[in-house]
């Protein structure tokens, strides 16, 4: 079962791969949040290869044991999950303030910064 969850976030990962090279902006959007589901799958995969039982710490002991889950993987998906949405909604309001200002998706065409002007340079003496 462990290598079919292997394949699966290789899959995963790869489809985002491929959709995070596209120009179309909403298909990097969701390549991205496919490639943040592909590493919470992987970690989850790595943390778990050992063992099936939650990581418990039974009454009367002090430490878990031997044959328990490791915490620490669970705890970096929970934080990664957490980050990968958050991530995905500000790439979402990027994606719908490029579609309000020029009417597009197409990452070639979205040019509304080179509009402002030529590049400033920065002082150095006010540093």
């Amino acid at each position: 079962m462990t290598i079919l969850y292997a394949f699966v976030g290789a899959g995963i990962v790869a489809c985002a791969l491929f959709m995070i090279l596209s120009r179309n902006l909403v298909r990097v959007l969701l390549g991205l949040s496919l490639l943040a589901t592909g590493a919470n799958l992987l970690l989850s995969l790595v943390g778990n290869v050992h063992s099936e039982q939650p990581p418990i710490i039974e009454e009367g002991q002090q430490t878990l044991s031997e044959t328990a889950a490791d915490p620490l993987a669970q705890a970096l998906v929970l934080t990664a999950i957490v980050i990968g949405f958050a991530l995905t909604v500000v790439l979402a309001v990027l994606v719908l303030r490029a579609w309000r200002a020029e009417r597009t998706v197409d990452s070639r065409q979205v040019d509304a910064a080179e509009a402002l002007g030529p590049r400033q340079e920065r002082d150095p003496t006010n540093a």
